[in-house]
């Protein structure tokens, strides 16, 4: 595990067990203040563990699916992907009321493996070999393009687009990039800084 997915990790530890540790409290610790500000979303694939206490037999450790379902012992299927964990243990904790007496139900991320797919960067169309690399800082759309093989002899460069989810309501957000005049002029004015999770997209030409 690198050092940015163990602070990462940390973060979620302490955001979850701050929010145990406050559950009866009027006013959030500080520690949940500042996980509530960088909340975390399941993945498919990534791992939890639901944690029952003084019900060790309820508690257990697994990935999610890839429908994005966990399944819960007692309770069965439970929607975890999208979600944070605060919202997976207050509905496991609602689902587990009608067989036992108040629950105390924590869930927690053990790996975070979605965070690798998020994290990379997709170059896909004319491009001489579409792939999908790592996201790294101050990477732009001409770096991902030249790392794809550079565009096709089939391309249409000043057409090209970058995908961006953006926002709680994960709208697509779309920048043109023209290629031609970065790769003829030296024109950088269009030279997308990307972020992890982009689609840089080179179209074909209209024939």
């Amino acid at each position: 595990m690198d050092v940015r997915r163990a602070f990462i990790l940390f973060l979620l530890v302490v955001g979850a067990a701050g929010c145990a540790a406050t559950r009866d409290s009027s006013s959030p610790a500080p520690e949940e203040a500042a996980f509530s500000e960088h909340e975390y979303r399941i993945g498919v694939d990534d791992q939890v563990a639901v944690n029952v206490w003084r019900d060790p037999e309820l508690s257990v450790t697994m990935p999610v699916r890839p429908d994005g379902m966990i399944t819960v012992p007692l309770i069965g299927d439970v929607q975890a992907g999208g979600k944070t964990p605060q919202e997976v243990a207050r509905t496991i904790r609602q689902k587990l009321a009608a067989y036992i007496r108040n629950p105390d139900v924590t869930v927690i991320l053990t790996e975070l493996r979605s965070h690798e797919y998020l994290s990379r960067i997709r170059v896909t169309g004319a491009v001489e070999t579409p792939m999908s690399i790592p996201y790294r800082q101050g990477m732009t759309a001409l770096d991902a393009v030249l790392e794809a093989g550079g565009t096709n002899p089939y391309a249409a460069p000043d057409r090209t687009k970058v995908f961006r989810r953006a926002g709680k309501e994960a709208k697509t957000q779309v920048l043109d990039v023209h290629l031609g005049k970065i790769l003829t002029r030296g024109d950088l004015s269009s030279n997308v800084y990307l972020r992890p999770g982009d689609v840089v997209t080179v179209p074909e030409r209209l024939i």
